[in-house]
């Protein structure tokens, strides 16, 4: 069992991420696995030193440790690139010329937090194409996804099931500014580093039947997932890095110590019976991935408090 930390630079770690990380951490090494740490900064703009170094320090002050890494999305363009060649080699890429405004007028709602794409550039006609290449607008790159239905079942949210071309549509693998999309990222990285489990926040439940998919065009190794509920500071608003009673700088003013902290957390989330203070080693004894399936009452968001 190989799992992984993927926080990106762009803040300080919240409740919500150290919830995730949390449960990452502890899946992974009660079956007697390893935690990889990967740094993901395709986003070159918001991605700051300061905030990769502080990453680490909060891991460490947690008491969530790490078997193999850092490595760093920004030196990892090769391994992308031969992704990508190797889809194109299958027929499966096309060029995108869509604005962000044309994909809102355009786009039926997603069952998550993105629009369907519903393939406008994927059945251009070739003068329509030669149009727009000649207009010197540089394109993104779109996935095209069959009509086929990828089922899984998450360790906490039971099984799910999303058709590719009705709720999803070709997606993004590389953007128009060059830089790689992350669903072609994560899979690729993933691979790379032997994670099969993967723990993340429950938005993200969407996006895996993508990523599922990418695995078997690029005949890359699967996964088992667990989305967990996401923390909210208020009724249907997830945390972010913008939340600073929530940060874990004020968090450990608030509770004193980096156990103090985890403890709190996994009482209010149902990790632990009390948030009274505990070390991730300390849960590893009461802690089942059986378990998870049923630990969470409300499955979609847990009240920050």
């Amino acid at each position: 069992m190989v799992g992984r930390f993927a926080p990106s630079p762009t803040g300080r770690m919240h409740a919500g991420n150290i919830f995730a990380a949390l449960v990452a951490w502890l899946v992974a090494k009660s079956q007697g696995g390893s935690m990889v740490l990967r740094i993901e900064d395709l986003d070159r703009e918001r991605s700051k030193p300061t905030f990769v170094d502080a990453v680490q320090r909060d891991f460490e002050a947690l008491g969530l440790t790490w078997d193999a890494g850092p490595t760093f999305q920004h030196d990892r363009d090769e391994a992308y690139c031969a992704a990508f060649d190797a889809l194109d080699r299958q027929g499966l890429l096309y060029p995108c010329w869509c604005t962000r405004a044309d994909l809102h007028a355009a786009s039926a709602p997603h069952r998550g937090e993105k629009p369907v794409y519903p393939g406008t550039c994927r059945h251009l006609t070739a003068a329509e194409r030669a149009a727009r290449e000649a207009s010197g607008r540089v394109p993104a790159v779109r996935l095209a996804v069959p009509d086929r239905e990828v089922t899984l079942t998450d360790l906490v949210q039971g099984p799910y099931r999303q058709n590719l071309a009705r709720d999803c549509g070709d997606f993004l693998v590389r953007r128009s500014d060059g830089a790689f999309a992350y669903q072609l990222a994560v899979v690729v990285d993933d691979a790379a580093a032997g994670v099969n489990s993967v723990v993340r926040g429950m938005d993200l439940l969407c996006s895996t039947p993508q990523q599922m998919y990418l695995q078997e065009a690029l005949g890359l190794p699967g996964a088992i997932y667990a989305h967990v509920p996401l923390v909210v500071g208020e009724l249907n608003r997830r945390l972010s890095k913008r939340d600073c009673d929530a940060a874990l700088d004020e968090l450990l003013v608030r509770f004193g110590t980096p156990a103090a902290v985890i403890g709190h957390i996994a009482g209010i989330t149902g990790l632990a019976p009390s948030t009274d203070p505990v070390t991730p080693e300390e849960l590893l004894p009461s802690f089942s991935v059986d378990g998870l399936a049923t630990l969470f009452p409300d499955k979609v968001q847990i009240l920050w408090r």
